[in-house]
This record gives C-alpha cells, structure tokens and sequence, in this order.
C-alpha cells in the first residue's frame, strides 16, 4: 500500500501539477467558531438595572444622602407627622432591627422627626450560606402642610464582624457605595465586592419611602 501511494504520488507532474505548490488549506471554521461563542456570551450577559447605576447614589456636602420630596394632598403638617412617626416607629421593631433602632429625637412645633436604624441587612439567606451585614442610617422627616421631606442619611456598615474574618470591615457609604466605589470603569456593572452594598442599600431606601407614602395614601 505505501508502495502503491508513493507511486501515485511520483506521477502528479505528469499532470502539470508541481510538488511544491501543495499547502494545508486555510480555514475560517474556528474564528467563527470564536466569534460565535463571544456572541453568545455578550448576548447571555446580565444587564444590570439602571437604578444602580450611574447617579443612583446621590452625594451632598461630601454625605451620601437620598432624599424623598413628595406632596401630600388633603393633609396637614400634624397629620403628616403623627403618620411618618408611627411609621418609623413600627419600622425600628422589625424583625431584622437592632435593639437600639429608634425614634431619637422629635420637634413637635416644627413637625420634624429623626430616626436611627441599626438593621441587618441580608444580601444572601439559602439552607447552606448567610451573607449580611449590619446597616446604620439616619432618618429625618420634616413634615409641613400637604408635603413631606425625608432625608436618609449617615450611611455605614459593619461586615462580617460576628465571624471573626480579619476582625470584620466598617465602611461609610461615601467610602464604598459612591459611583467611583461600587461601578466598575464603564460605569455599566456593578463592582464585584462593593456591588452589592449598593444593591442592596437602594433597594433598602426604596422599600422604607413606600412604606411612608403608602402610610400617607
């Protein structure tokens, strides 16, 4: 047989085709294949929703503050304020409240009411893994006729403190949840260690200023 193919072989000049123009073909198969599969990748990504991204997390003075500025038709300065503090105060015996969450300190001339939170606050709670950290925030209502403000504010965390890793983190918001912080450099994702405290901390305002307006309707 090897015989049988060299001598086939040793005949193709008498066909007009010289021995030195043979090559290996050239193929585009696996850059497709390539590009395909970045295709499907880019196309299978998680988009991130935009509420956490860029401008989701205001600063003002240097302070991380978000801020709920909302009219209240029919109601008065009084009936605003007897229904945001009965609010926060059902919110500070929640279940997932510290102890020393509470109403702090009111004006009840000026209908303004301040609150301090400590919570946890849960990013991940499966049969296997709890992942949370402890979350302090402000709360300041400042109720008039027919309007609502509230600010919350004072923004920390304290990581990991009950597994003794490293001793914990203790982080302010203005440190770890700011755009510059929590986005990566595209500013389209969130970052990987820092993400998460964003999600979590907008989800968490969002909840409490309809727990408010949803008390007031």
């Amino acid at each position: 047989m090897r015989n049988l193919f060299i001598a086939i072989f040793a005949t193709l000049p008498l066909f007009g085709m010289a021995q030195n123009v043979w090559e290996k073909p050239q193929t585009t198969a696996p850059q497709e294949e390539t590009t395909k599969k970045k295709s499907l990748f880019e196309s299978n990504k998680k988009a991130v929703d935009p509420k956490y991204l860029a401008g989701a997390v205001p600063v003002v003075d240097g302070k991380v503050t978000f801020t709920l500025d909302k009219d209240i038709t029919g109601k008065s300065a009084q009936e605003i304020y007897d229904i945001v503090f009965a609010t926060l105060e059902k919110m500070t015996k929640e279940e997932n409240q510290f102890k020393t969450s509470q109403v702090a300190i009111v004006n009840k001339q000026d209908h303004i009411i301040g609150a301090r939170f400590k919570e946890w606050l849960v990013f991940q709670n499966t049969f296997l893994s709890l992942d949370r950290t402890i979350f302090n925030y402000t709360v300041i209502a400042t109720c008039t006729d027919e309007h609502l403000n509230v600010t919350i504010s004072r923004i920390s965390y304290a990581y990991e403190m009950d597994r003794g890793v490293n001793d914990g983190m203790e982080m302010r918001a203005e440190e770890w949840i700011t755009d510059e912080n929590a986005l990566n450099k595209k500013k389209d994702n969130l970052s990987k260690y820092s993400g998460k405290f964003r999600r979590k901390t907008i989800d968490r305002k969002d909840n409490i200023f309809e727990t408010l307006l949803e008390a007031l309707k």
